[in-house]
């Protein structure tokens, strides 16, 4: 089984010691090839970095180095948003809108066939993409 990792999750995994060990133990399991992200994530993790650097530089750049390295070591596993995601993504809002990017990361899933890892369960559920919440 193949996974999308939200962005949640990423960021979790980046505590090191003090990250959840559901999430450690979960992540450990799971081949590299078996980890896909979406750029969407890439987004929400630079635009909480460059929220950081208005108050934090040097933890800023040290982010920026972290978010260099998962772009690289993901690289051919990046997800875009393409027109069959935006396809899926104006299907599954109807009739009860879903948080924009939750949405998107869901329609992701389903369209490469993905198991979405989030803890955001609550808006996938109604989806209908597969999830998995590693923090349980």
């Amino acid at each position: 089984m193949s996974f999308l990792v939200d962005t949640n999750v990423v960021s979790e995994l980046r505590k090191g010691e003090r990250c959840d060990p559901n999430v450690r133990r979960w992540y450990g399991s799971l081949a590299d090839d078996d980890v896909f992200l979406s750029v969407l994530s890439v987004g929400e993790l630079r635009r909480g970095i460059e929220l950081i650097r208005r108050r934090d530089e040097r933890s800023a750049e040290s982010l920026d180095a972290w978010l260099s390295q998962i772009v690289s070591v993901h690289a051919d596993r990046l997800l875009p948003v393409d027109s069959d995601v935006a396809e899926m993504w104006g299907r599954m809002g109807v009739p009860d809108p879903l948080p924009v990017v939750d949405g998107l990361l869901a329609a992701t899933a389903m369209v490469h066939g993905l198991t979405l890892a989030t803890r955001n369960v609550k808006d996938i559920e109604r989806t209908g993409a597969s999830f998995v919440n590693p923090f349980a």
